[in-house]
């Protein structure tokens, strides 16, 4: 699908999407709750689904547990774990999160899998997860199969992982470990990278009456734990979508709010209203809404070790900020659903900034370049509205797809994403939502 966006400025209020990062940690839990235990139904409240989202529920329903999405709500009853010689089919779509997630997690149940992957997806860095789950007990497909093979059973003891690959086998382990007859140990060596989605699964966890212990080097998990639902669960507002509407308000001429949104939420994309007030937006905030006004905006030093999804956008504020923008600490995004660093200058340059080759700061005022480094991008933005336009790639990614649409903002000529049916992974509804912020969308293919 290929569409065609005239440039203009948004501004209005939209609603936040469900966080897709909670939804997935919520239905895992209520999957695992002890099915002898009274409470055997958890009502998931999630108004909305996304093609992750979806990919979790239906593993976790090929697994054995009862889902079902009536109204925007997931009322979930969980799986049996009896285990299972007879291979079941997990189809995980493009979603990192549910394979990475589920796979310890079939190891302790000992069930048998095939976890079918799509996209980039089977590429994307399993080591040294992969490792650790042989060293205990698993047996595994070869890294880079389409159709991945999980069998054994995953046993209880020492894991060791490198913190700075991805947070998401933190989590997979964490799901997995409290089912296992003995106490584990998960020591992290070198930076932790994502702290905050580590948090919300311990925080899902905790929900759930699952107790983790952790310093600063190593979780100390109990074993023969039992899951046990509050009975619901509210899926808040989503940051990393959210921060694409705030992003374009820095970038009008009015304001957009985005509504729905937990102020005191442990979502790390939350930093978004820090990072837009550092660039020089007015960002106001209020029971569960945040309210973001355009303004002139400058260039500033981002670290995205904790907020990796936030760089594509964070990239098109920096274009239109007066200065140099360094993003650092970046490095794993070309290990996403795209190479994102590369992806990102792609879409800039597509849209008319130069590639520069040189410091940035050398380049000329009232114009935008972009440089891709070693662990990041160094952007050297002109202000205001210095794009072109023309047409850019998806690349596969919602995460870009949705960049390209909030830089159509800073273009003087229209702008026409190819592949724009990528936002389906995580926002389906994103054009919708576009388009009722004043945006034109036009579907021309």
């Amino acid at each position: 699908m290929d569409v065609k966006i005239l440039p203009d400025f948004l501004n209005g209020s939209v609603n936040a999407i469900p966080s897709k990062s909670m939804a997935h940690r919520a239905l895992i839990c209520a999957a695992l709750e002890d099915a002898a235990l009274e409470n055997k139904q958890t009502r998931i409240e999630c108004d909305g689904e996304s093609k992750d989202i979806k990919a979790t529920a239906a593993c976790l329903f090929a697994l054995g547990a009862d889902i079902q999405y009536e109204n925007g709500v997931y009322f979930t009853r969980p799986l049996k774990r009896t285990g299972n010689d007879t291979a079941v089919s997990l189809p995980c779509g493009e979603s990192g999160s549910t394979f990475r997630f589920l796979l310890p997690l079939v190891c302790a149940l000992g069930q048998n899998a095939s976890f079918v992957l799509e996209g980039r997806l089977p590429q994307r860095p399993l080591s040294p997860l992969y490792e650790e789950l042989v060293r205990h007990g698993c047996i595994l497909s070869p890294q880079g199969a389409n159709s991945f093979r999980a069998g054994g059973k995953l046993t209880s003891g020492v894991y060791s992982l490198d913190a700075g690959v991805s947070s998401q086998f933190i989590s997979g382990l964490l799901f997995a470990l409290p089912l296992l007859d003995g106490d584990s140990e998960l020591r992290l060596s070198g930076q932790i990278e994502s702290f905050p989605y580590i948090e919300l699964t311990m925080s899902m966890l905790k929900t759930f009456g699952v107790k983790t212990g952790f310093n600063d080097a190593a979780f100390l998990i109990p074993g023969r734990q039992k899951y046990k639902s509050p009975g619901a669960v509210r899926v808040e507002g989503d940051w990393s979508n959210a921060a694409f509407w705030l992003t374009a308000g820095a970038l009008g001429e009015n304001s957009v709010t985005c509504e729905g949104l937990d102020l005191q939420s442990r979502q790390g994309d939350r930093a978004i209203t820090d990072i837009l007030s550092r660039f020089g937006a007015r960002v106001e905030m209020s029971g569960r809404s945040v309210t973001v006004y355009g303004g002139k905006l400058r260039g500033i030093d981002i670290d995205a070790r904790d907020i990796p999804d936030l760089v594509p956008v964070l990239a098109v504020a920096a274009a239109a900020a007066e200065g140099v923008t360094v993003i650092r600490n970046a490095g794993r995004l070309r290990g996403k659903e795209s190479d994102r660093l590369a992806a990102v200058s792609s879409v800039l340059k597509n849209l008319g900034a130069d590639e520069h080759g040189c410091a940035a700061h050398s380049c000329s005022a009232h114009s935008c370049a972009v440089r891709i480094t070693d662990d990041g991008l160094v952007i050297n933005g002109g202000g205001g509205r210095i794009l072109t336009g023309g047409q850019v790639s998806s690349w596969g990614d919602h995460r870009i797809a949705m960049a390209a649409a909030v830089a159509s903002v800073l273009c003087r000529e229209p702008v026409i994403i190819h592949g724009a049916e990528a936002v389906n992974k995580s926002y389906p509804c994103f054009f919708d939502d576009f388009r009722s912020l004043g945006g034109s969308a036009e579907t021309v293919n």
